[in-house]
């Protein structure tokens, strides 16, 4: 799917919402990248884990993360299997439907405007409507399966 970078919506509502329950959303620091991988393994897959690892590899880091009370809510990550894409994202599943995912969303959409890109892509999309509802996504004909074709 192909999001409009100049066009996001704004933020500051969805997250001064998760601030006042708690939870804060922010860039994943490096040494917090053992804890990051590891719970995205176990919430999520491998694969997963693989571009997440990557997403600390860069500079800046381009891995968000949910906390809330020391614990690990969800992640986002862009620019981990190619430049000026969005993913692999997870929240975890009590955490589900307080709007987290948005805010995650919203986060790593934000870090890839400040870097310059007009447009992001999702790769890789799997609920649709999510995306096209939250950031004005479309789908972008004949992507299936796009960069993971081959993928072992």
């Amino acid at each position: 799917m192909l999001v409009k970078l100049y066009g996001l919506p704004d933020s500051s509502q969805t997250l001064s919402r998760l601030a006042a329950a708690g939870i804060s959303i922010r860039c994943a620091l490096p040494p917090e990248k053992h804890k990051v991988v590891d719970w995205v393994r176990s919430n999520f897959s491998e694969a997963w884990a693989s571009e997440a690892d990557v997403a600390f590899a860069r500079q800046p880091v381009s891995c968000f993360v949910a906390i809330q009370a020391k614990s690990l809510l969800g992640f986002a990550c862009h620019d981990a299997t190619c430049r000026n894409f969005f993913g692999p994202t997870g929240v975890d599943t009590n955490s589900r439907g307080k709007g987290i995912g948005a805010a995650l969303l919203l986060a790593c959409l934000e870090a890839m405007r400040h870097q310059g890109f007009g447009y992001a892509i999702i790769g890789g999309v799997g609920p649709a409507d999510f995306y096209a509802k939250t950031v004005g996504a479309i789908p972008i004909a004949g992507s299936e399966p796009g960069i993971y074709r081959g993928l072992l």
